[in-house]
């Protein structure tokens, strides 16, 4: 088995009650370009165990099935298991702190446990320069989403 964990924390000028919502299946349609997800439980309430599917995505070249892990509205924290079958599982973890009324801190883990060959070759090439550029990809996204919901 082989895993590699990276972090990344980042800060918007928003109130962390506008920013940690985005952290979800449904959220992230609002920020993230061609996101899409599957809902297979019969809510759209987000709770621990919702589980959700989204194909080429993040780091992902297959169907990944994801599970909320935690889910912690009060604490800003939300947790997901991504499993790739036949290629890796990953651990999600994002976590808001107000910085103050108008900013928010975002810190971003990724953990990925390879379990094939092809999911072991991927955390060789996960560098930590590639997860910076990553996240910082994800600044910028934020960044754009609240200067376009500001302006309508």
């Amino acid at each position: 088995m082989l895993n590699i964990t990276h972090t990344k924390s980042f800060t918007l000028n928003e109130p962390i009650e506008m920013v940690f919502p985005l952290f979800s299946a449904e959220g992230e349609t609002k920020w993230v370009p061609n996101w899409d997800y599957e809902n297979i439980i019969e809510s759209n309430e987000l709770h621990e165990n919702y589980v959700f599917l989204t194909t080429n995505h993040d780091h992902s070249t297959t169907k990944a099935i994801w599970i909320v892990k935690r889910y912690d509205p009060e604490q800003h924290v939300i947790q997901f298991y991504k499993v790739e079958p036949e290629q890796k599982v990953g651990i999600i973890s994002v976590s808001c702190s107000a910085l103050s009324n108008s900013i928010t801190e975002i810190s971003v883990t990724y953990e990925y446990i390879g379990i094939s060959d092809e999911g072991r070759k991927f955390i060789h090439t996960f560098t930590s320069e590639e997860y910076e550029k990553f996240i910082d990809e994800w600044e910028q996204l934020l960044t754009a989403y609240f200067n376009t919901t500001k302006r309508s």
